[in-house]
């Protein structure tokens, strides 16, 4: 598939058919998201990949944005293993793990898989009902499946170019 069809195609699926994706899509999408670049290389990124009905049932119990999907990445950091940038306001964790969630994104459509980008959620009540460590920061989930709905009316209608760039 074209890059271009891949990034003005791509949309934010919220209905998902019950059919799980095949471990062959799994690992492309996992992939794009281990090659993702990260700051000075650190590849601070950690992905858990969801898919038992124990561990959806709790992810339900975090968020009313799965929509059925059978599958859910959740998108973590280590925390303490990030760049920190000069005068140490910001690191690089949230940046990396959003670089990570967005090739995977896009690796998704690219083979054929739905996706929605989650937020609606509380970070620390989800890293407790999935037990992960004190040191990973939870960023997002994904939803990955096949989707039932279409995009949002609205998912086509972009603002002009010289509403959003400007050159200093």
């Amino acid at each position: 598939m074209e890059f271009n069809e891949v990034i003005t195609n791509r949309y934010s699926c919220k209905d998902f058919t019950d059919k799980q994706i095949d471990e062959h899509q799994l690992n492309e999408i996992l992939e794009a998201g281990r090659i993702a670049p990260t700051a000075k290389n650190f590849q601070e990124q950690k992905i858990y990949v969801i898919q038992s009905k124990e561990y959806l049932d709790k992810i339900d119990h975090c968020t009313p944005c799965r929509y059925h999907a059978p599958t859910v990445l959740v998108v973590a950091y280590d925390k303490n293993h990030v760049f920190n940038y000069p005068g140490d306001k910001r690191n690089s964790g949230i940046e990396d793990a959003s670089i990570v969630a967005t090739h995977m994104l896009l690796a998704a459509y690219n083979a054929g898989v739905d996706s929605c980008w989650i937020n609606f959620f509380d970070p620390e009540q989800l890293a407790k009902e999935l037990n992960l460590p004190k040191n990973e920061e939870i960023l997002m989930m994904m939803d990955l499946g096949y989707g039932k709905a279409k995009p949002l009316a609205n998912h086509f209608s972009r603002k002009e170019i010289k509403e959003t760039v400007q050159y200093l």
